[in-house]
């Protein structure tokens, strides 16, 4: 039986969770919605580390966001770091669990970077397999992200068609990083209003909005700006849920943080007017 995504909460619009902004994030619990948590920061034993997730999830709804999955590896999937992810899911109430349509580990070695993959189909069924299964050991909706790359791999595939392939066969959903998706866009030459629509629109469940650089002629996700760095992202997130059912949108910012928290506070007002 297959997953009845219209039945996931609406959370709002959320920030990402970071340290130098917990005071912040808490004290604006009027303007942010919810958190999302770097869910590798958390899978520590030291009890503390699970004492603030605890925390946090009851101060606002907490979503994990995984970097480590590696949904792309030739490897098997790490089972003890499932059972990890899965105990934060349960420890925080999350109602889903999200990482990246990637590769960090090859060969038993940390990549230690968020690793594009080659468009084939064999590599679209491998991940679809990987997907199927961290989505059953975690017991929750699991959303794979669309990652940015400054390179391509050989492939016999378009990234759309990949991502269909990946999303249809592992019965998933996804994370649609808006700012991914305008700067691949932009770096690689292809329209990001047809990439939006010939996704499974009816498994977008969160979006990831992030201010980037431009460097030369290349865009840089740098996740150090506000969102008006690029504007064209937030007619992406207009037309985005003008067609689909998106239940959370989430701003990141992970360096470069403004001496005056209102300007993160401007783009979650923003984000949230769109999805209304």
């Amino acid at each position: 039986m297959g997953m009845d995504w219209s039945s996931l909460p609406k959370l709002g619009v959320g920030l990402g969770y970071r340290r130098e902004l917990h005071k912040e994030c808490l004290g604006h619990r009027d303007r942010i919605d919810w958190l999302e948590l770097i869910a590798d920061h958390y899978l520590s034993p030291l009890p503390e580390w699970a004492e603030e997730a605890a925390e946090l999830s009851q101060q606002m709804p907490v979503v994990p966001h995984g970097l480590e999955l590696s949904v792309g590896s030739h490897e098997p999937v790490d089972a003890a770091y499932c059972r990890a992810a899965a105990k934060l899911v349960a420890l925080t109430k999350a109602p889903f669990y999200t990482d990246h349509l990637c590769m960090t580990r090859a060969g038993g070695l940390e990549m230690g970077q968020l690793t594009p993959l080659p468009f084939t189909r064999s590599t679209a069924r491998r991940c679809a397999e990987h997907a199927r299964q961290i989505q059953d050991q975690l017991g929750v909706p699991f959303l794979l992200e669309n990652v940015f790359y400054s390179f391509s791999f050989p492939g016999e595939m378009s990234e759309l068609q990949f991502l269909q392939e990946v999303i249809g066969q592992a019965g998933c959903g996804m994370l649609l990083d808006l700012t991914n998706l305008f700067l691949n866009s932009q770096n690689h030459g292809y329209d990001p209003y047809a990439f939006i629509d010939g996704l499974p629109l009816d498994r977008v469940v969160q979006v990831h909005l992030a201010g980037s650089e431009r460097r030369r002629d290349l865009w840089i996700d740098t996740h150090s700006q506000p969102i008006d760095s690029h504007p064209e992202v937030w007619e992406l997130l207009r037309y985005l849920v003008s067609k689909a059912p998106v239940k959370a949108v989430l701003i990141e910012r992970d360096q470069n943080f403004p001496q005056d928290f209102g300007e993160i506070l401007a783009d979650l007002d923003k984000a949230r007017a769109i999805l209304g």
